[in-house]
């Protein structure tokens, strides 16, 4: 067995974050695309607003209250910019709390990243997304919200936490 080494695990945790982060924006970029074109296919009108202007989600309303904070107001474009940093801030800052989490937890965490990962990503998404962003009112009620954006908010945090399994094992292995 190896040592546990606190900084060993900070590092490979917040590199596992952020590619996680990185992983899980392109799985929902390439949902999105792939939702579009079985609309477009199935000739299906889109349920849009009729503004043609997306609704803010819950990194963009966050940028936007820090904002507020400090005495600026962000126009959409900006929040949606910040909302960027925000969802790769937390995303990466989880990661160095799940790095945190193995290193200095049960050893079978360590032989087994990717259920690991897929355990964190799923708490992730029931504790972040199905209570934290509701309760802070970022969003709607859970039971107020499709089936189906609940399976994608999930399946989006489980290619989160596989990826974050897989790159803090590697990275923790080099160091």
């Amino acid at each position: 067995m190896r040592k546990q080494e606190l900084w060993k695990g900070v590092i490979a945790g917040t590199a596992a974050g952020l590619a996680g982060t990185v992983a899980m924006t392109q799985f929902q970029n390439l949902w999105s695309k792939a939702s579009e074109k079985l609309k477009t296919n199935g000739h299906q009108q889109s349920s849009g607003n009729s503004s043609g202007q997306e609704s803010e989600d819950a990194t963009m309303k966050v940028a936007g209250k820090a904002a507020e904070a400090t005495g600026r107001h962000l126009s959409r474009e900006e929040k949606k910019k910040a909302g960027t940093l925000v969802h790769y801030g937390f995303g990466t800052g989880m990661g160095t709390l799940y790095g945190t989490i193995v290193e200095l937890g049960p050893r079978e965490l360590q032989r087994h990243d990717l259920l690991s990962g897929i355990g964190f990503g799923s708490m992730l998404f029931a504790g972040a997304d199905e209570v934290a962003v509701p309760a802070l009112g970022l969003s709607g009620k859970p039971t107020e919200t499709p089936v189906s954006s609940h399976a994608y908010a999930l399946a989006s945090h489980i290619v989160y936490g596989l990826t974050a399994g897989a790159v803090r094992k590697a990275v923790r292995a080099a160091l």
